[in-house]
């Protein structure tokens, strides 16, 4: 079957290489003439780093990623220990995967890399989507290339994995835009050894904090710190990565304990993006599906967004038949399994920023529920997310 995917992100490089894997005829298409994520790490749970390792990544994943051994929940203001989680081994033990933690452009080139290797994927760049046409047999895309070639590409199913501003979501009768949340979440990479006292090599550190919560893990290998300081900032800013205004972090952080501003003031490049909404409403019709931001962007409360992107791939890999007749019932077989999900996901990321950004009573009882549960029982919370396992394969 021929397969056309819009966006060479994490879940159009994923979608890839599972599809491929079924013998499918894959042509990505991505708009940028190069590559080069940027920035931001990204947490892989099990349910995410379960499907990349079937898909044959687990050593190349290994070397590029750390395994931290659990996280270390503080208050943002003086530092106090609110409660722990457990990753390392108890995540392997309970779930048959590991926790991982790994710089977005590592991730990247792992996915990008196997997908080079594959004969049966051609990997396009500086090809856009401007519109994509869902027909009755099969859809189009309609786009341009990067010196302003008009083109088309026919298939027999289009995936779009092209982000929160998404071509593909309107083929599907969804033209709503996205909505700002009120955050900005700001990024910055440090050496290993500006870890600060008090978190230890195998964690992952969390502060919390009224209207704001700052995230610390290792990525790299370990020989670097991923440091992503969440705040509300009253307008959006354009695009994934812009520039960060001087004064802008020491604002976001005015009320962290010293440790954290004096580790924020270590970093030498910052980076931001504005965090938006858009509450997944279709996922699939006809011959058009979306996988990962195209069709539900989650807020990184729960560090799920990458993950779902992961499963969504991995799901339509093990559903699709063989024969393109029956592409719009198997999409309607998908959205119905993946929309329930991606909304429990989407509704568990908000309130887990609004339970991150609490103060006064709330945030006592917010406490009070981590010290009682432990590190054990906070891992434990989110079961029904990390045991998620790919349907099984149809003939």
């Amino acid at each position: 079957m021929r397969i056309a995917i819009v966006g060479a992100g994490i879940g159009g490089l994923t979608s890839a290489l599972a599809l491929s894997g079924r013998g499918h005829e894959i042509t990505l298409l991505e708009r940028r003439t190069g590559f080069g994520e940027t920035g931001a790490g990204i947490q892989l749970s099990p349910n995410a780093t379960r499907v990349l390792t079937s898909l044959g990544l687990g050593p190349a994943l290994q070397r590029a990623a750390c395994e931290p051994d659990g996280m270390r929940i503080r208050a943002l203001r003086d530092g106090r220990e609110i409660g722990r989680v457990a990753f390392g081994a108890v995540m392997r033990e309970r779930f048959g995967a590991p926790y991982l933690a790994i710089a977005r452009a590592d991730l990247h080139t792992v996915l990008l890399d196997a997908v080079r290797a594959r004969p049966g994927i051609r990997l396009l760049v500086g090809r856009g989507a401007q519109e994509i046409v869902n027909g009755e047999d099969g859809a189009e895309i309609r786009g341009e290339s990067a010196g302003g070639q008009q083109g088309s590409l026919a298939a027999d199913l289009v995936i779009g994995a092209d982000g929160l501003w998404s071509r593909a979501r309107p083929a599907l009768g969804d033209a709503r835009a996205p909505l700002y949340s009120g955050y900005a979440a700001y990024r910055a990479l440090l050496p290993a050894q500006a870890r600060p006292a008090g978190l230890g090599e195998g964690e992952t550190g969390l502060w919390l904090g009224p209207n704001g919560h700052v995230v610390l893990y290792p990525v790299a290998g370990g020989r670097a710190l991923n440091l992503v300081v969440v705040a509300r900032r009253r307008q959006p800013g354009e695009g994934w990565s812009r520039e960060v205004a001087p004064g802008e972090i020491e604002t976001a952080l005015a009320h962290a304990e010293a440790p954290l501003q004096d580790l924020a003031a270590k970093a030498p490049d910052w980076s931001a993006w504005s965090l938006f909404t858009h509450s997944a409403a279709v996922l699939a019709r006809g011959r058009v599906a979306l996988v990962g931001d195209a069709g539900h962007p989650v807020l990184p409360f729960l560090a799920q967004g990458g993950g779902l992107a992961i499963e969504d791939a991995a799901h339509l890999a093990a559903i699709l038949p063989d024969d393109p007749a029956n592409v719009p019932a198997a999409l309607k077989s998908y959205q119905a399994a993946r929309l329930p999900r991606v909304r429990r996901v989407q509704a568990a990321a908000a309130r887990n920023g609004r339970a991150y950004h609490a103060g006064g009573l709330v945030s006592l009882a917010r406490n009070m529920v981590m010290r009682r549960l432990g590190p054990e029982g906070m891992a434990e919370r989110y079961a029904w997310l990390y045991g998620w396992t790919p349907p099984e394969r149809k003939a």
